[in-house]
């Protein structure tokens, strides 16, 4: 039969062997990538997410330090003096319902610290926190801050993400995401976990929320590395040089092959990211080059491991914005329990015994932080904010010696990054419960921090669920008498 008279071949319903491994070998790694995918969440629509980005108008602050101490710290036991609660003491408060968290509250209690007023500013600050006290001059403080929430961990939900439910993205993911980071090499955005334990609501306080996932906070700190990051054992440098070549090969290859495919390349971007931070963490949390002078100014020589470790943790904060990371959110204080019972600001039963352990391991290692930062020329466009997440009320609980939650009046500050040092915005009742003074709100204070990042807050904003979502929801304005 010649070739013209053969019938056509019927077309095959099998695979030989060589067919059948191939495809089995592309299919595996395919559901391998969709598994990736899948487990990192939604992806960022570009190549490198957390490329820098301009502001949309000429900033102050370049970076951002926010200190967050849980447990809500007692306004009227630090920075905002009441000299009629100094008169009143142990009287009745008398006036309005009180509304209480737990318990009954007793009679009025004056601070168990002195006051005294410091700098040229004459800012008044307790003798609980003196090393604090001497930068008062730099620090803009806002005593009328108003929270929504008179529970730990919404409260600190609130202050953080702008809301007091879960999934909201973090102050810290809002900046990364409109500003991205100038290195690469790190996170954009650090949380620095308290080595004594997670604050309430632990990742959520960092989380990136309904932004793309390259933007949530990475934790890490100077007692715990980030987990999975060393190389295997046995690999030698020039192996994992070798292997990296060969898969940017193989990921140019793919990219090539799949143009517009932007999910697939965020990942690859934060994978690539992971790699190099195998080089990068270790020597940022290595802080045996600092100096002597510079251990002690934090007080990381401190016999006190609580204060030493924290110590270290405000050198890593400062180490990490000196290599480009945009923001860093660092805790001092937890919910973990120990011998001492709750190492927290939360003072319901011994505020006097409580802050006189949380005091000195705040104070010392936080105003070197400023110095510090000060004297290498970076205070000025580095933003420091200290906030907690709602205060304490003037009255002792029934039944002990500290105080209850207090949502309708508190203190926070900023310090650098355009803000005007030796300032005081607002101000509580006589007695410091209620704000009276200037009331302004968490949303005021948001708005305020991204406009010394050069950021409108009603313009910053991402769609989700059918809405333009924005850190300040609906509200917010920027506290100028804040600004330099």
């Amino acid at each position: 039969m010649s070739q013209s008279e053969r019938q056509p071949e019927k077309p095959r319903t099998w695979l030989d062997r060589r067919e059948f491994l191939g495809a089995m070998g592309t299919g595996m790694g395919s559901i391998a990538l969709a598994c990736l995918l899948a487990e990192e969440g939604q992806a960022a629509p570009q190549r490198s997410p957390l490329a820098p980005k301009p502001p949309m108008f000429p900033a102050r602050a370049k970076r951002v330090i926010q200190i967050f101490c849980p447990g809500a710290v007692s306004q009227i036991d630090t920075f905002e003096y009441k000299p009629e609660l100094i008169k009143r003491h142990d009287q009745p408060m008398g006036g309005e319902n009180i509304i209480t968290f737990q318990g009954g509250n007793g009679n009025l209690m004056r601070s168990p610290w002195g006051w005294a007023q410091h700098g040229q500013s004459g800012k008044w600050v307790s003798d609980l926190l003196p090393h604090l006290a001497e930068c008062v001059d730099d620090i803009a403080f806002v005593h009328s801050l108003t929270a929504r929430s008179n529970t730990h961990g919404p409260g600190m939900l609130q202050m953080n993400t702008g809301f007091v439910f879960d999934g909201f993205p973090s102050l810290g993911s809002w900046t990364t995401y409109a500003l991205g980071t100038v290195n690469q090499d790190l996170p954009a955005f650090v949380a620095i976990p308290d080595t004594r334990g997670m604050p309430p609501n632990g990742p959520a306080n960092w989380a990136a929320g309904f932004l793309p996932a390259a933007h949530q906070g990475t934790a890490f700190n100077t007692d715990q590395a980030i987990a999975n990051l060393k190389s295997p054992s046995g690999s030698t440098a020039k192996q994992e040089a070798d292997l990296r070549a060969y898969l940017d090969r193989l990921n140019g290859d793919y990219n090539a092959q799949h143009a517009g495919n932007s999910e697939l390349a965020a990942r690859v971007s934060s994978y690539e990211l992971a790699a190099r931070m195998q080089l990068s963490a270790p020597e940022v949390t290595d802080l045996s080059k600092e100096t002597q002078a510079t251990l002690k100014l934090y007080g990381a020589d401190s016999a006190d491991p609580l204060k030493a470790s924290y110590a270290r943790n405000c050198i890593l904060a400062r180490r990490l914005v000196e290599r480009g990371v945009r923001f860093v959110q660092l805790y001092c204080g937890s919910h973990a329990s120990g011998v001492d019972g709750l190492l927290n600001w939360d003072a319901h039963k011994t505020l006097k015994a409580d802050y006189e352990r949380h005091g000195p391991i705040l104070d010392q290692p936080t105003a070197a932080l400023l110095r510090d930062l000060k004297q290498r020329g970076m205070l000025d466009d580095t933003l420091i904010l200290w906030t907690t997440e709602f205060g304490r009320m003037p009255t002792h609980q029934i039944g002990a010696q500290g105080r209850d939650h207090n949502p309708f009046g508190f203190t926070s500050w900023m310090a650098g990054g355009g803000v005007k040092g030796g300032a005081s915005y607002g101000a509580t009742d006589e007695l410091g419960y209620r704000a009276e003074k200037d009331v302004c709100t968490i949303y005021d204070f948001h708005a305020t921090v991204l406009h010394l990042l050069g950021l409108d807050h009603k313009k910053l904003t991402y769609y989700h669920d059918g809405t333009q979502r924005r850190l300040t929801d609906v509200y917010g304005s920027v506290l100028q008498p804040l600004l330099a």
